[in-house]
């Protein structure tokens, strides 16, 4: 950000703070314009080459230019803004940092244009979409993909003009959605067959739009395994970003449980999707696991009685938002766990602020909606425990992050 003389603020992309640049204002953004840095005229010593040579151009990656030591501080920095904004005073955990080119999931964009086929990221702010030839986030199994995905989109007939490709890396291997803007013919799902046999691909699912998945090529059940139980989740399921954000997130969480719990405590897991905190959970406690999305509450479902643990598990389909638990349903629960949307989970929250819980464990990807929810526990006598920022979305402007929060009893400060 920039404020120019007469107190309008320009929005730029790719500066740091500090730097003099020249620039162009383009369109209006808020009570400010979006502004186009056309020469850094005095660059910060924190500046770096951008190591993928897209980082101009795409909108996935906006901060490649800055060195990773100051880049890590003002990441955790986001999230102790967003706790101070709710009112607490945070001593951050140390930043988990995850490595470039771990990217399990990624979801692509393809578009024809002037005969030709482009498939990559959007660039920023619009829907012109990068051609990507490379890219320093995601994991090289997918990555390795793109070239034959390229040719074989091309070639399908179910591609009219536009289409999204959402990739899983699973346990076994790269897991495919296809949403396209027409219904694949026999020689496209022949073509998609055989691509899938050249690259050891389980599984392509396709989707006219947005409508319900349908799955067009099998050849094995894909799996992903959460706490050593394999789950076979829906096409183009939620997964964490990375295998190392998963892990860090995970440990955070179970780090955050009350030390001491009774042989039958109960834990809540809210936003459970296919059982990645919940499979973890089920080693220190017995868990009631809330998920909106039906086709991944059956693969919960079916994870937690092929492996035994359907006394340990209870897998429920509930739309938070629309009816979250009650204060009255939290009642008994030792802990619970949160993993919401990027919107957070304002009703939920509210609710829990309301119950008798003791221990809320909340797992963030956006510290604004944090900072609201946050607000409302500390309103509610919750002092937080520990903050730990984990950065699994390498070069961006967004964070995970997993905050420990626990009532405090009357008469004491709930400061921390």
């Amino acid at each position: 950000m920039a404020t120019l003389d007469d107190g309008t603020a320009l929005f730029l992309r790719g500066v740091l703070p500090g730097e003099l640049v020249r620039a162009r204002p383009t369109e209006k953004r808020g009570d400010g314009f979006a502004a186009v840095a056309e020469a850094v005229l005095a660059p910060s010593a924190d500046r770096t080459e951008p190591p993928c040579a897209h980082a101009a151009a795409c909108g996935g990656c906006t901060l490649q230019h800055w060195r990773m030591a100051p880049y890590l501080a003002w990441k955790a920095g986001l999230l102790e803004a967003a706790l101070r904004r709710a009112g607490y005073a945070a001593d951050l955990a140390p930043i988990v940092a995850t490595a470039p080119r771990t990217r399990r999931r990624m979801d692509f964009a393809a578009r024809r244009e002037a005969g030709r086929l482009r498939l990559g990221l959007h660039a920023p702010r619009s829907r012109d979409i990068v051609d990507v030839a490379d890219c320093h986030v995601l994991h090289p199994t997918l990555m390795a993909l793109l070239p034959a995905l390229r040719a074989t989109l091309t070639s399908l007939t179910a591609v009219k003009r536009e289409a999204d490709v959402i990739c899983n890396l699973l346990d076994t291997g790269p897991d495919l959605l296809l949403r396209t803007d027409a219904e694949p013919t026999a020689q496209d799902r022949t073509r998609l067959a055989a691509f899938a046999s050249a690259h050891a691909i389980r599984r392509i699912a396709y989707a006219r739009g947005d409508g319900p998945p349908e799955t067009l090529v099998l050849s094995e059940a894909p799996r992903v395994r959460f706490a050593a139980i394999d789950v076979t989740p829906p096409p183009g399921a939620f997964l964490q970003a990375s295998a190392e954000g998963e892990n860090a997130i995970v440990a955070a969480v179970l780090a955050g449980l009350p030390e001491k719990l009774p042989a039958r405590a109960r834990v809540a897991d809210l936003y459970a999707g296919c059982g990645t905190l919940s499979f973890a959970l089920a080693s220190r406690a017995r868990v009631a696991a809330f998920e909106g999305d039906a086709a991944s509450v059956s693969a919960l479902r079916a994870g937690v009685n092929a492996s035994g643990l359907a006394g340990r598990i209870e897998p429920q389909q509930r739309d938070l938002v629309r009816q979250p638990l009650s204060a009255k349903d939290l009642a008994g629960f030792a802990a619970v766990v949160l993993d919401p949307p990027h919107a957070g989970a304002a009703v939920q929250v509210a609710q829990i602020a309301a119950s008798d819980v003791a221990r809320v464990i909340y797992v963030s990807c956006n510290p604004a909606a944090l900072a609201r929810d946050a607000a409302a526990l500390r309103a509610a006598g919750f002092a937080l425990l520990r903050a730990t920022p984990i950065d699994q979305f390498l070069w961006s402007a967004r964070l995970e992050s997993v905050c420990v929060f626990a009532r405090v009893k009357p008469g004491l400060s709930p400061g921390r």
